[in-house]
């Protein structure tokens, strides 16, 4: 009865943080793929795009521990994220007056650093909110709405880019901003357990202070399954970051299509497909655990990779961004829900995350300028397929240390 009325009573924030999930799609990342067809427009060249995209990555994984570690010591969370959606917002905004290669480089790395400070602070509130028991669901049910909000700014942004020119976009993610700030303000503090977001339980024997590690290079440093797994994500995303960017900037070279609707139809087909996926992957994960769900998303990567270099007309969209969406859909709710049960009871679960972000992100921020360099001088098939091969590496790396792992624990 207890855990029923203590559900009941943070229905409605819950219900605010989906609306959070859902607007903060748009204004997370910036720009995301309408970046590089922006700056094409603008007479950039590939390789240039992909530094500053570069740069913002880098930017984003030195903040990512930092920031989980500064949300776990927090109480004010929702601040924390009001602050973070003005900064992001403001940075965007100054591409609309000067999109020269200074004031681009400077947007980009603020939207990095404050990116990794929403992505924390929203997975803060959650753990906040809910408890481990429903932690997997509740994961599934953010990123579906972060999905439904991604294909509907896609959708209205590929509209207002093709009637007003892709500034418009801009404007958008401005109005996406604000609506997020209203569902943060509905969203109780006194719902928000500040010691569960940390991932400590105060009502258990691990949840007083003095059981929680010295420092948190002491949480993450004693785990190899939290090394796998960073090790992994780094290896996927350096082979996945680049991929839609570049299919979009592919597509309006090779067939050229219209830069803003098409790109928007990238966004809205791996969208369509993520829902469900979240949905069913925070479902499957209460019963199954979600390494079987991390496996699954690295198996479609090399698939993508394949496709993507081989079928140059622009119907390659679906089965390309249908297979981003698949992957996309499960490790969203697999790789933070995995890095939570692995560091329950630390009191360090946001800056685990943050670390195993940073890590990824070393791959997120080379991608793009690995990317563009190998299309300048090879051509974009080339560049595709060796996305897909390093895809494929980050399989066997998780697939055959997970054996190894196994075989020393029964050792």
């Amino acid at each position: 009865m207890a855990k029923l009325h203590m559900t009941q009573e943070h229905a409605g924030s819950r219900s605010w943080l989906s609306g959070l999930n859902f607007f903060l799609a748009d204004v997370r990342d910036g720009l995301g793929p309408f970046l590089g067809v922006l700056l094409l427009g603008q007479g950039w060249r590939a390789d240039d795009i992909g530094y500053v995209m570069t740069a913002g990555g880098i930017a984003g994984m030195l903040a990512t521990t930092p920031m989980g570690a500064w949300v776990d010591a927090s109480r004010q969370k929702r601040l924390l994220l009001s602050m973070g959606t003005l900064a992001l917002t403001l940075a965007t905004l100054t591409l609309r007056s000067s999109p020269s290669f200074g004031v681009v480089l400077a947007s980009q790395v603020v939207t990095g650093i404050v990116g990794a400070l929403l992505g924390a602070g929203v997975m803060g509130i959650t753990l906040g909110l809910v408890d481990q028991q429903h932690l997997s669901k509740q994961l599934g049910t953010n990123e579906a709405w972060n999905h439904a909000g991604n294909m509907t700014g896609a959708t209205l942004a590929g509209f207002a880019g093709y009637r007003w020119g892709i500034s418009a976009v801009l404007i958008l993610m401005t109005l996406m901003a604000c609506a997020s700030l209203l569902c943060l303000r509905n969203i109780r503090p006194q719902d928000i357990d500040n010691e569960r977001a940390r991932g400590l339980d105060p009502k258990s024997a691990l949840g007083g202070a003095q059981c929680a590690p010295t420092s948190t290079l002491h949480a993450l440093a004693h785990s190899r399954e939290l090394g796998l797994l960073a090790a992994t994500m780094l290896l996927f995303h350096l082979g996945n970051a680049a991929m839609l960017p570049l299919f979009a900037q592919a597509m309006v070279t090779r067939a050229a299509v219209e830069p803003s609707a098409f790109t928007a139809s990238t966004v809205i087909v791996a969208q369509l497909v993520m829902i469900p996926m979240a949905l069913c992957a925070g479902r499957f994960a209460s019963n199954h655990g979600y390494r079987p769900l991390i496996m699954a998303a690295l198996m479609v990567l090399p698939v993508r990779g394949l496709v993507a270099g081989y079928w140059e007309s622009p119907w390659a969209v679906i089965p390309v961004q249908a297979l981003d969406g698949i992957g996309a859909g499960l490790l969203g709710v697999a790789m933070p829900g995995l890095v939570s049960s692995i560091l329950r009871g630390t009191g360090h679960i946001n800056a685990g995350l943050g670390a195993v972000m940073a890590i990824q992100g070393v791959g997120a921020a080379f991608s793009p300028a690995f990317a563009g360099a190998i299309t300048q001088h090879f051509g974009y098939s080339t560049a595709f397929i060796s996305l897909g091969m390093i895809a494929t590496l980050a399989l066997l790396t998780y697939h055959f240390g997970n054996s190894w792992t196994n075989t020393q624990q029964t050792a």
